[in-house]
């Protein structure tokens, strides 16, 4: 299924936006994940956005909206709670001597994903199924990636707990949010306890959209102490506030 030409010039221009050069590849590599993406989503939920036009930008767009925190190539990024891929699919699609790592509690949802990353032909990036609390303790994952990223997953400070344990010291998390900031005001306890430090955070709004959205980029200082993350379920119990 290939993108009427207005849709591929939105998506082009979005992308380019971001990206400087976006090849015919890429392009075809999005569009045979959007079919798929519809496709699975009339099995499992993977998507309230149906839309050919709204997936574009609400999705694919808006994922790559945080390229330009992501400065070399490759890199170790770690996606967690990916849901259907993002953003870790398109940042890797855009960018594909990155190694990328889509950590999901969903069986389903990784069924999904490794079907995308064989149809859509991209390498070097691998689909885990499981909770961050617990690989974040794991040795192979635990301080072993350049860069953490989240998109609408949780509050931040229980996202700082899931996120931090996997980043070496001096990588950085980035955290996708929405035009709410209540909720950076109660980062501090978790910040000092876990070794971060918020490095900045930058509003932008949505190519093609009135939407506001807000860039949190947390640079890792120390080593996170090893009792965190807590185990499965505490820290969105009790989040470090």
């Amino acid at each position: 299924m290939a993108l009427d030409n207005e849709l591929k010039e939105l998506l082009i221009k979005g992308l380019t936006h971001y990206k400087s050069e976006i090849s015919d590849t890429q392009v075809e590599q999005f569009e045979k994940y959007m079919e798929l993406l519809k496709e699975w989503n009339k099995k499992i939920n993977l998507t309230a956005i149906e839309d050919d036009r709204e997936i574009v930008i609400k999705h694919f767009i808006d994922s790559i909206s945080i390229v330009p925190y992501i400065n070399n190539e490759n890199i170790k990024i770690i996606d967690v709670g990916t849901g259907a891929g993002f953003p870790g699919i398109p940042l890797k699609i855009v960018n594909p001597k990155n190694d990328i790592t889509l950590l999901d509690s969903l069986d389903k949802r990784i069924k999904f994903l490794n079907e995308v990353i064989n149809s859509v032909n991209i390498t070097h990036i691998s689909a885990i199924h499981g909770r961050a609390e617990d690989f974040g303790t794991n040795p192979v994952y635990r301080e072993k990636y350049d860069i953490a990223v989240a998109r609408a997953v949780s509050n931040l400070p229980v996202l700082l707990e899931y996120c931090l344990p996997f980043i070496k010291i001096n990588g950085i998390f980035i955290a996708m949010k929405g035009s709410n900031t209540e909720e950076f005001d109660n980062c501090n306890k978790a910040l000092d306890i876990l070794g971060g430090k918020i490095e900045k955070i930058e509003k932008m709004e949505l190519p093609f959209t009135n939407i506001e959205r807000n860039v949190v980029v947390v640079r890792k200082f120390r080593q996170t102490p090893t009792k965190y993350p807590r185990k499965a379920g505490k820290p969105s119990k009790e989040p470090l506030i």
